[in-house]
């Protein structure tokens, strides 16, 4: 009697240590929240870049027209405004980026010719005034980004891939030939910023997946090769094109793009450790050729296609909420 009465008391603290022990260990961060639909046509190879609390898309191609039209989408407010039209010749495949509110776009494909115009758009005055033409060869695919208040475009597509990089200066208005980048040639790469450094990689060079990778410090305008997107070492392969790249809260972030066909992986990259995380999969449909708003606390991917069918849905990315397909 007395040793059923232990058994008794037993068991309870059995279960509690059944329940503790069977606790999810195993939460995944990196939450995908639908925000609101972009109010234009549905499209994809368009571009991007961010002002203040703003975020512009420019141009791109809806699967029957090259477009000009331009909107201005407000973060806080999960909203959208069409703004001025871009007056030069509308296009898809073009790069952009922004330097002291002021926004730049250039390069790009009309669907006959491959472009070399450039271009700047002030927010405020919501106007548009041609620049100096680029100083590389008319080009689409290629990347752009900006840092310490230089603008950048390189790689790219000519007839060819391409590995050159060029330097903007807004203040003078004038492109020289930047320091030379010692990887690969490639189209339709990807390319995130981290304070003063830029992140390249993936990208296609005769019609082979690029698997090295670089950071470009923008301060001494040298290149250096990290760990390649696919090492032995490390538990990761990211090979594909024409997927699209953000930062967050100090981390790199790779996502959407073609490797075969269009898909929904993330990978987070660790600038510290020169390492990426695979983490929970984007949340809309699988595509490419998507964009992405990068402002200091919040990032969105959006737009895109895959095969014949163009997107117009928006996500925001929160790496620090755990994943939740039903929000």
């Amino acid at each position: 009697m007395k040793f059923r009465n232990v058994l008794l008391k037993f068991i309870p603290v059995l279960l509690i240590g059944i329940v503790v022990g069977c606790s999810d260990d195993d939460t995944e961060y990196g939450n995908w929240v639908e925000s609101s639909s972009f109010d234009g046509d549905a499209r994809a190879n368009s571009v991007s870049f961010v002002i203040g609390d703003k975020g512009y898309l420019v141009a791109g191609y809806d699967g029957d027209d090259y477009l000009s039209d331009v909107w201005e989408y407000d973060k806080d407010g999960d909203y959208w405004v069409q703004k001025a039209d871009f007056p030069g010749i509308a296009r898809s495949g073009a790069v952009g980026f922004s330097i002291d509110n002021i926004g730049y776009f250039g390069t790009g494909y009309d669907g006959d010719d491959k472009l070399k115009d450039f271009w700047s758009f002030d927010p405020n005055a919501n106007t548009w005034e041609q620049k100096a033409d680029f100083a590389g060869s008319e080009r689409y695919g290629a990347v752009g980004f900006s840092l310490v208040g230089m603008g950048y475009i390189g790689t790219g597509y000519d007839g060819s891939e391409l590995k050159d990089f060029y330097q903007y200066n807004p203040s003078t208005d004038e492109w020289v030939q930047s320091v030379g980048f010692g990887g690969d040639k490639r189209k339709d790469a990807t390319v995130f910023t981290i304070g003063d450094l830029a992140y390249m990689g993936t990208g296609l060079h005769n019609g082979a997946y690029e698997n090295d990778f670089y950071v470009f410090d923008g301060v001494n305008e040298t290149w250096t090769r990290l760990k390649d997107l696919d090492d032995d070492d490390e538990d990761y392969s990211i090979l594909l094109s024409n997927g699209v790249g953000f930062s967050l809260n100090g981390m790199g972030y790779i996502t959407t793009g073609g490797a075969g066909g269009v898909n929904t992986n993330v990978w987070e990259y660790n600038p510290a450790t020169d390492t990426w995380d695979d983490l929970p999969d984007y949340e809309g449909s699988a595509r490419q050729d998507a964009i992405a708003f990068n402002f200091s606390d919040k990032a969105f991917v959006l737009m895109g296609k895959s095969g014949s069918y163009y997107f117009d849905d928006n996500w925001e990315f929160r790496p620090e909420e755990e994943e939740n397909e039903d929000d």
